[in-house]
């Protein structure tokens, strides 16, 4: 792919890892870069949350009406169709309750996700992947196969779904296919949760990725359920895994935060922390907008 289009404007690809609750700094980010003027991407690729945020971005929401949303009308508890989430205040608290263990099981997860599917269904207004204003891609894993698929058509929203679909918390988006066999979607971060491949095999030479997802040690006295055992053996293999074949990025933005990905309650808090990154990391910024070469690195 060539490093401009026939009127100058650079062509490089937006990657947005997942990071649950944490992935409300991509709001930020975007609503950062875009006040600073910089083009927008040719590409968009995300992975759970930052398939949500990216899918809406494509969609064609600007990062400011995005924050607005996010902070005055986003109340994920308001979506969910398990009373177990609205218990005692963030969803992580959820763990302390047995009715989770009940939910599970009689069901492929504690909640179904379709209030959530109908909030991205409204929020996209029902575009499909050729609608988009910007190209999007995002990524979901297939359990009845085992393989990670790349989603790039059919519905925005369903694939945003798919890709969101942490196991044992959101049931599978099944699929059916022709001939009776049906995918069973859930979150595309067991299998990349910063997938820079597929902004590469698309044929982008430049690449800025952000990940607001940093694996960290914990104290022994947060592992005190099953569920709490699962999604940490879960984080514990994707780092393991992540670790040994993830393709670099161009320039890579963290943002580091202690918020559990289960608090949605630090909205204002996530976003801002967005914000500032784009504001102490601008020169750097600067220079991968240059068109400069630069070797791979991480901010």
């Amino acid at each position: 792919m060539r490093q401009y289009t026939k009127e100058g404007k650079l062509l490089w690809a937006l990657v947005l890892s997942g990071g649950g609750a944490k992935g409300l700094a991509h709001v930020g980010i975007l609503k950062a870069l875009m006040e600073r003027g910089f083009p927008e991407p040719s590409l968009v690729v995300g992975t759970s949350m930052g398939a949500i945020v990216g899918g809406l971005y494509a969609c064609g929401i600007r990062p400011a009406e995005l924050s607005r949303f996010v902070l005055e009308d986003f109340d994920i508890t308001a979506h969910l169709d398990s009373f177990v989430f609205k218990l005692n205040g963030p969803v992580g608290k959820v763990f302390q309750t047995g009715q989770i263990l009940g939910n599970l099981a009689t069901r492929r997860g504690v909640d179904s996700g379709q209030g959530l599917l109908k909030l991205f269904e409204a929020l996209t207004q029902g575009k499909t992947f050729a609608q988009t204003q910007i190209p999007f891609r995002c990524n979901a894993v297939d359990l009845a196969s085992g393989r990670e698929l790349v989603l790039s058509s059919g519905s925005v929203a369903r694939a945003m779904r798919a890709s969101m679909s942490f196991p044992a918390f959101f049931e599978p988006l099944i699929e059916e296919k022709e001939g009776g066999a049906s995918q069973y979607l859930v979150d595309g971060g067991l299998a990349d949760n910063m997938p820079v491949y597929i902004a590469r095999n698309a044929g982008f030479r430049r690449v800025l990725a952000v990940d607001v997802y940093h694996f960290r040690s914990v104290p022994p006295s947060d592992l005190k359920t099953g569920p709490h055992i699962v999604y940490r053996s879960i984080e514990v293999a994707i780092n393991l895994m992540e670790r040994k074949r993830r393709v670099p990025a161009d320039l890579t933005l963290y943002t580091t935060d202690q918020t559990s990905p289960f608090n949605f309650f630090r909205k204002k808090e996530l976003i801002a922390l967005g914000e500032q990154v784009v504001r102490e990391k601008e020169s750097q910024i600067r220079a991968f907008f240059s068109g400069k070469k630069q070797e791979p690195r991480e901010e």
